[in-house]
């Protein structure tokens, strides 16, 4: 295993700084930073920001000139290899005499896939990978997913009350948490592919679902899960730039109606007459989709954690008690035993205003299908 230095650390986390500035624009790519560094000294630094424009590794070596001539370039993703939209970096890099790379994970991409490493080794570059993987992958979560499991990342987004509720009995949940909260949520929604929510929450809140308050230049593609085509042609969230409605059947002949005025439709039943929730995930890998973020209520929530299909938990707990007849957060079949509950990882606990976020991963369970 390669023992890296103090400086190498320092170096890949300046890299991981500039992936960060893609989150939000450069999907379906994944977010990459290079820093090109010579005698101690940083001589070319990069990021890739949007698909179709040059990568990381470009932008970094046409900084550092014919400095970069012996150089070591720290990148947080391997080397591409391939000519997709634009062309191998793993040639630029041996094109322009870089000595060393270090990498800190390997490309998911089967495109790619240890081959940009093979490449570089192949023309005389020292290279060594693993150097902040973790960090890096984290960055690249719904990418890594996409290309591993053809399914996308999903991220539910829920805000309750102390005592668990979403909603009062009445359906009424705005506002549950605070400004600096919803602010947040915001960050959520840039940086992901796709909001999805079901007809329930369309039809009690007619939200808009759209990022707000962030200078942006992108919206994330709308999906409304909606198995009865109930839709109102007059709801805020057909007015997005993107809209996609699953459903499983036009009993209120709406979808004739609904392709008139631009919005996607797909028809994707499961047995039971409802919306398939897994081949929807599927699709939305199938286009490109890498993070999915879910703004629903019970109903679908349940849905999705009842197939293991949410990945994580995004949870925002306000300082307010809404009653034990107040809606939950999913709605699943009663269980009888602890061993049957899911599991769950803290992995991040803070606070906004006077509400508290909890970031929470899901322990894979059995599946009951």
């Amino acid at each position: 295993m390669t023992a890296f230095t103090p400086d190498d650390h320092f170096f890949m986390t300046q890299a991981l700084r500039l992936a960060e500035q893609g989150l939000y624009t450069t999907m379906p790519n994944p977010r990459v930073g290079c820093v090109i560094v010579k005698d101690g000294k940083i001589i070319g630094e990069g990021a890739h920001l949007k698909a179709g424009t040059p990568h990381a590794e470009v932008h970094a070596l046409k900084q550092a000139g014919a400095t970069a001539n012996g150089a070591t370039a720290y990148v947080t993703l391997e080397p591409c290899s391939h000519h997709g939209r634009t062309p191998p970096c793993a040639e630029a890099l041996i094109k322009e005499g870089v000595a060393t790379v270090i990498i800190a994970m390997q490309d998911p991409n089967p495109l790619v896939a240890g081959q940009g490493v093979a490449m570089l080794q192949a023309a005389g570059i020292h290279v060594s990978t693993g150097l902040m993987q973790q960090q890096a992958e984290a960055l690249n979560a719904g990418f890594i997913k996409r290309m591993q499991h053809r399914m996308p990342l999903v991220r539910s987004k829920i805000a309750a009350s102390l005592d668990g509720k979403t909603a009062l009995s009445n359906g009424i949940s705005q506002w549950i948490t605070g400004a600096a909260a919803r602010m947040d949520v915001q960050h959520w929604r840039a940086q992901s592919c796709a909001i999805m929510t079901g007809i329930g929450t369309v039809l009690q809140d007619n939200p808009s679902l759209t990022v707000r308050e962030l200078a942006i230049d992108r919206q994330p593609l709308c999906v409304i899960v909606d198995s009865q085509l109930r839709m109102p042609l007059e709801a805020k969230v057909l007015s997005n730039q993107q809209v996609l409605i699953a459903f499983a059947t036009d009993s209120q002949h709406k979808a004739t109606k609904l392709a008139a005025m631009g919005i996607g439709l797909i028809c994707i039943p499961d047995e039971a007459g409802k919306v398939c929730l897994k081949s929807l995930l599927s699709h939305f890998a199938s286009i490109e989709v890498n993070e999915v973020m879910i703004e629903g209520g019970e109903g679908l929530n349940g849905a999705l954690m009842a197939l293991n299909l949410i990945d994580e938990l995004i949870i925002y707990y306000a300082p307010k008690l809404m009653g034990s007849d107040g809606k939950g957060m999913f709605a699943l079949p009663a269980l009888q035993t602890m061993e049957a509950v899911i599991n769950l990882d803290i992995h991040d606990v803070r606070q906004f205003g006077t509400d508290i976020r909890v970031l929470a991963k899901c322990a894979i369970q059995k599946s009951t299908n």
